[in-house]
């Protein structure tokens, strides 16, 4: 299916269906005989995609492709959410996670450094703003523009937060002793 038509094709069939289920379809892709359809919830949802709605669209989706035929041959479907660390491939992606810290890998880099790790703070049809976690010597925090198609792999990075303090036994409250009566 590299044929861009047929993957034109799949995105009209799936997308009205991932709406009705007041879903997002984040990513499609064709690789290695799977066709991999990545629904999640509109942005600013609070939580994600539940295994009820992947269920129900993978059916849903199934049958609407086994009906229409859009792709020739055998194949294998796949619906899944974009995760916690989600792939970022297109303008969309970024543009969605702005705010959230992200990881770079660029393709080829001369003097630069060939990682990247920071928070999105900009994100344009070409190219994404990126705001270092560390800061410069003279204490900014410095951005750097990077251009998509210099983007071998980019993903969100889950920040954990901080670890709970251990609990500490609940003191006992000390018990006054009443003094004999004479």
């Amino acid at each position: 299916m590299s044929d861009n038509s047929t993957l034109q094709r799949v995105r009209a069939l799936v997308t009205p269906i991932i709406a009705d289920l007041k879903l997002d379809l984040y990513d499609l892709e064709f690789r290695g005989g799977t066709l991999r359809v990545t629904i999640d919830t509109p942005p600013g949802s609070e939580g994600g995609v539940n295994l009820e709605s992947i269920a129900l669209a993978t059916r849903l989706i199934s049958r609407e492709l086994d009906h229409d035929d859009p792709m020739p041959g055998h194949y294998t479907l796949e619906v899944t959410s974009p995760g916690l660390e989600r792939t970022l491939r297109l303008p969309a992606h970024f543009q969605r996670e702005i705010g959230k810290t992200v990881a770079i890998r660029l393709r080829d880099t001369t003097s630069d450094a060939r990682r990247v790790q920071g928070v999105l703070v900009a994100a344009t049809d070409t190219e994404a703003t990126i705001r270092a976690e560390e800061p410069a010597a003279d204490g900014s925090f410095p951005e750097r523009v990077v251009a998509y198609h210099q983007i071998d792999r980019a993903k969100t990075v889950f920040v954990w937060g901080p670890q709970p303090k251990p609990s500490a036994a609940p003191k006992k409250k000390p018990v006054a002793k009443k003094e004999p009566s004479a």
